[in-house]
């Protein structure tokens, strides 16, 4: 247990100054460590939201919409499939939010009609365990050739979870695209979001890029339908009244046709830009859709062409000419802030279903300041108080520990760097904790090298005796104590999170400054000074 090989004492040194080289960035400023060469070490810790100030945002992701909307499409081929066979139909609609509805006129054709909406559902696949699979409709129809169609509970359940999945991914890359450092961003039940943003100088942007569903498709106007008609109820069934979007100057309202000829799911890159000095939103489909767009714009020359952002027209341009290369701009009255977020949106992708926000908290800088200024007195004390314990019960022993101790903590804050963990005020909680517990193994070996002392073992038998009777419960103990962090990590949330963190990584370096780096420091003072008793 006093053998150290010459590697060995190497890779132990080499480990230690490792850990300093890597804590020290954050005894610098940001700038200072941003500046530093790439080559050298250059992370910081990252403060979670308590400690630096930031975002707090519960959203709800409203699923429902994904239900009806799948609705409405089975409600536009329903009529395409119906007026193809020129079977005659009636009341064709949502009922309850739930189904669609719709009366056949001639009864010898009800089965035909059944056959044709039956085609248009879509295949599900099994699960796991082979289960489901089929379509996601049910069709149905009474004496009275009333046809009732439906989506299974499968379907329900799998489109509510798509949408949840759907909605994080793209919450993620719409914070991602605006360079928040560091965002906690995860599931809580079954429909909600957790978004922490450390850092934020902006939340009411964030709000704002997250409240929009960002949904873009083109559409042509219905130039037959006036709006006056249009708003006294009087619209064509492929038809609907829009909102001109408040950024574009002309007409409050249009009448737009329901057919989407392209739509955002095409999109493949968006970026802001200028025309003729005024900022504006250039967008660029991939094949399949610079295809549509060059289709619709070569047959519809000379008509109004509708750009649709989350059901409101943010401009109805005329088609001068042919579109062919896939690519275009969205104008519109934008600032030059509007036209960057606009742009961050259609990136992103849109979400599936709107987000309303169930709770909102704003944590200032100047709590975060108060929490970490709390954090490294609480730290300080915790650390003087140790050394000046083990120094006072077990002297040049107790030294050699205090010395280990500070070792253990540059490792922590190089561990936390390299992994870029995010700290927060638990975690913080857990490093002083983790300054008591890593004097434990070295207090267990003291007390059992004493024992050993007290039996009239030589100095070299007593502390050979004491690690090596100690190094049972030693790891025990600090397993333990590991497979409890490692649950708290798994199963917690939030700060729970950052307590397990912190607390692992303690656990891992204090065993070995403990075990390893006092034993080394003990071992070569024994080797060099051969005492005749030990200072303990």
């Amino acid at each position: 247990m006093l053998y150290f090989a010459k590697w060995k004492t190497g890779l132990v040194l080499v480990l230690c100054l490792v850990g300093l080289v890597f804590a020290a960035p954050n005894f610098v400023s940001e700038r200072s460590a941003a500046s530093l060469p790439t080559w050298l070490p250059h992370k910081q810790i990252n403060l979670g939201l308590d400690l630096q100030g930031g975002s707090h945002l519960l959203l709800e992701v409203e699923v429902d919409a994904v239900i009806v909307e799948r609705l409405e499409s089975l409600i536009d081929s329903i009529r395409t499939e119906l007026r193809r066979e020129r079977i005659g139909y009636t009341g064709l609609g949502v009922a309850d939010g739930r189904a669609v509805r719709v009366r056949i006129r001639q009864a010898d054709r009800v089965d035909r009609a059944l056959e044709l909406i039956r085609d248009l559902g879509n295949p599900m696949a099994p699960d796991i365990f082979g289960q489901g699979g089929g379509v996601d409709i049910e069709v149905s129809a009474d004496s009275d050739a009333l046809v009732t169609v439906s989506l299974t509970e499968q379907a329900v359940r799998d489109r509510k979870r798509s949408a949840v999945e759907q909605s994080i991914e793209i919450v993620r890359r719409r914070v991602d695209e605006v360079g928040t450092r560091e965002p906690a961003i995860q599931r809580q039940g079954e429909d909600r979001v957790l978004v922490q943003l450390p850092g934020v100088k902006d939340p009411d942007r964030i709000k704002r890029l997250l409240g929009k569903t960002a949904k873009l498709t083109f559409h042509l106007l219905d130039t037959t339908t006036p709006v006056a008609d249009a708003r006294a109820g009087r619209i064509p069934p492929g038809s609907r009244l829009l909102e001109a979007d408040t950024q574009e100057e002309g007409a409050a309202e249009y009448v737009v046709r329901k057919r989407v000829y392209v739509s955002g799911e095409n999109l493949v890159d968006s970026q802001p830009t200028y025309d003729q000095g005024r900022p504006v939103v250039s967008f660029r489909f991939d094949a399949v859709g610079g295809k549509r767009f060059g289709d619709v714009t070569r047959e519809n020359v000379g008509r109004p062409l509708a750009i649709v952002l989350d059901d409101k027209v943010v401009s109805a341009p005329q088609i001068r000419e042919p579109i062919l290369g896939g690519s275009g701009i969205i104008t519109g009255n934008f600032t030059v802030q509007q036209a960057n977020d606009l742009a961050v949106l259609l990136r992103a992708g849109a979400l599936p279903a709107p987000l309303k926000i169930l709770e909102e908290r704003t944590v200032g800088p100047d709590l975060g300041a108060d929490s970490i200024r709390a954090g490294k007195i609480a730290g300080v004390l915790a650390f003087v108080f140790v050394m000046v314990f083990m120094g006072m019960a077990y002297g040049r022993f107790g030294v050699a520990a205090d010395i280990a101790l500070l070792v253990n903590i540059a490792l922590i804050a190089g561990a936390l760097s390299l992994l870029q963990a995010t700290l927060t005020l638990p975690g913080i909680a857990g490093i002083v904790l983790t300054i008591g517990m890593a004097v434990d193994a070295n207090v267990l070996v003291f007390e059992r090298i004493r024992e050993e002392v007290r039996t009239g073992k030589t100095p070299f038998a007593a502390v050979e005796a004491g690690y090596r009777r100690a190094l049972t419960t030693i790891v025990d103990a600090n397993v333990t104590t590991l497979i409890a962090a490692i649950l708290l990590f798994e199963f917690g949330s939030g700060p729970v999170k950052g307590f397990a963190v912190t607390l692992a990584i303690g656990i891992v370096t204090s065993m070995f400054t403990a075990i390893t780096v006092t034993r080394l420091m003990i071992a070569q003072w024994l080797h060099r000074r051969r005492p005749a008793a030990l200072p303990i």
